[in-house]
């Protein structure tokens, strides 16, 4: 167990709206707790600039590993955020400017010298959609575009297809779409607004049917095991939160030659916690704002992924 104790600050959304049992950020606090580290609850309201310091509004909290009653406020406190040690960006998208504006005020923090996880500018870098496009060789044939003519031409070309907006999460607004599909034109209008926004089109991957796998990833370094998210008989996408079923799989040897090419990338940018979706061969995601997956992980195989990613915080504030 670590000799360090650290100021803990994590920015999310409301805790006390959260799923206890299947919460990530709370399997982070539970292990923060268990090293004796102080815990600073903040979420976007509380955070402020002034004359450049980076300041919040924080509640001192206690964690439990109790689905009824899972935190506690010990204490409120107006805090500089240079004065923690690290802090966990864990909003939720969506990744709107107000995002954006939030990963500025933890940039001044970081300038200060406070480890953020995962790297603001990385935060702001890295779309979940869009940079799956700087591993083309590893993707589905992506389109992202706003122009409603060019995915009817993709659609046309390559008959099913996946539509879905470049600033959602869990599963929301995804669209399977075949080209006799007559709602095919509404889908394709709503999601760009008319041409006016970006979408991201990607060919209809079928080994979704066994599974959209979720791997995590500590530092660039793989957990040897994914979480394959299989659709419910009556829908097309693997989210959980949408009624898709968790199952625990081994990586194979596709999914660790995408995570060999993926990781040194996500440490050269400062990414230490990041969950990369596969359907099949095909990585079709790079999530590096708020990765879920640890608890359902954890209660398969009887690891600790928290903790293998505390070891990693650890050991880059002792370098």
């Amino acid at each position: 167990m670590s000799k360090l104790k650290l100021k803990i600050g994590v920015v999310m959304d409301p805790i006390g709206s959260i799923s206890p049992k299947k919460d990530s950020s709370l399997a982070m606090l539970l292990e923060a707790k268990k090293r004796h580290h102080e815990i600073y609850y903040m979420e976007q309201k509380d955070l402020r600039l002034i004359k450049g310091e980076a300041k919040a509004n924080a509640s001192i909290i206690d964690v439990h590993d109790d689905d009824a009653s899972w935190f506690n406020i010990k204490e409120e406190a107006a805090i500089n955020l240079a004065d923690l040690d690290v802090i966990l960006m864990r909003k939720d998208p969506p990744f709107d400017m107000e995002f954006i504006y939030t990963t500025y005020i933890l940039e001044r923090a970081e300038d200060q010298g406070v480890l953020v996880i995962n790297k603001p500018n990385a935060l702001r870098d890295m779309n979940e959609k869009v940079y799956t496009a700087w591993f083309p060789d590893y993707a589905p044939t992506t389109l992202i575009t706003r122009s409603m003519s060019e995915i009817k031409s993709f659609l046309e070309i390559h008959n099913k297809i996946v539509i879905k907006p470049l600033d959602g999460m869990g599963g929301k607004s995804i669209f399977v779409v075949k080209q006799s599909d007559r709602n095919a034109n509404v889908i394709i209008e709503t999601l760009t607004d008319y041409g006016s926004r970006f979408a991201m089109s990607q060919v209809y991957v079928p080994e979704i049917k066994q599974g959209d796998k979720r791997i995590l990833l500590i530092d660039g370094v793989p957990v040897p095991y994914s979480l394959a998210r299989i659709p419910s008989a009556d829908d097309n996408r693997g989210n959980l939160v949408m009624g898709a079923t968790g199952e625990g799989r081994e990586l194979t040897k596709q999914d660790k030659l995408i995570c060999e090419k993926i990781g040194p990338v996500l440490r050269e940018k400062g990414v230490l916690f990041c969950g990369i979706d596969v359907i099949g061969d095909y990585l079709t995601e790079i999530n590096s704002t708020s990765p879920t997956g640890i608890r359902e992980l954890d209660n398969i195989y009887n690891i600790n992924i928290a903790g293998l990613m505390f070891d990693a915080i650890e050991k880059k504030l002792t370098q």
